[in-house]
């Protein structure tokens, strides 16, 4: 009897231990799950990249993304898309959130993007400013004014004094990027970030008026996040210098 009780206490013992190892495991308090963020286009290549080392150091946890102009993910989150992070790329989209009171923090500014003109490569029509995107016959295509990439076009644009007919406007940067990478296009205006990530298949040019049109990038954890815990744990891997580091290499200034 005596035997069978000290059995029992040691088996008691062993499984508290074990639940104290459990409950410290991920000192951030994410042990499991998924988070699914809604990012802006242009961060595609860096928060999928982010997303993946994410995963590596939490194990058990899934990131998901839903990538596409911050203007309808605003709209989707005002909405009641389930979502647990939104990742802007400008601070007016996200404050269609925050109006609505549907973030849990105040959102935090984690990278600033600047512009750029694509063409394709070689830049065959030499284009060298913003007034050459208003040379009869070139098509030019730019981000609608909803979306930030369009707003900041815009305003680089009014600080050129050059005035733009484009070809189309897109509903975000990776259209209209895609225009011309596809020949669509003869050139566009969109991140230098996203210059960056096409590689060779386009050729970038840098204009002095980005520098008056820089959107600053914030982030947030969503009020109703279904998975509240490890969407803190996202948001804070993102703003630590680990996130800065991949967001730096993919083009983005700091904050």
């Amino acid at each position: 009897m005596i035997r069978s009780a000290r059995l029992a206490a040691l088996v008691l013992l062993a499984s508290l231990g074990l639940g104290a190892c459990s409950a410290s495991d991920g000192d951030d308090g994410a042990s499991g799950g998924t988070v699914t963020v809604f990012a802006a286009a242009s961060l595609k290549e860096s928060f999928t990249e982010l997303g993946e080392r994410f995963e590596e150091e939490h194990p058990g946890i899934e990131v998901t993304f839903n990538f596409n102009g911050s203007d309808s993910l605003a709209a989707g989150i005002v909405g009641g898309a389930p979502a647990d992070v939104f990742a802007a790329a400008s601070p007016s989209t996200m404050a269609r959130v925050t109006d609505e009171k549907l973030t849990a923090d105040a959102p935090v500014t984690f990278a600033r993007n600047r512009l750029a003109i694509a063409t394709a490569p070689g830049n065959p029509h030499g284009i060298g400013s913003l007034e050459d995107l208003a040379t009869p016959g070139l098509k030019v295509v730019l981000c609608d004014a909803t979306v930030p990439c369009g707003a900041a076009a815009r305003k680089a644009l009014a600080a050129a004094g050059t005035d733009v007919t484009p070809a189309s406007y897109e509903q975000d940067v990776k259209s209209a990027l895609t225009k011309v990478r596809l020949g669509e296009a003869d050139a566009a205006v969109v991140y230098r970030t996203d210059v960056r990530a096409a590689g060779d298949t386009v050729e970038g040019v840098d204009f002095p008026e980005a520098a008056q049109a820089v959107n600053d990038y914030p982030i947030a954890r969503l009020e109703n996040a279904p998975d509240a815990p490890a969407a803190d744990a996202f948001v804070a891997f993102v703003t630590s210098p680990e996130g800065r580091k991949v967001l730096g290499k993919a083009g983005f200034l700091a904050p």
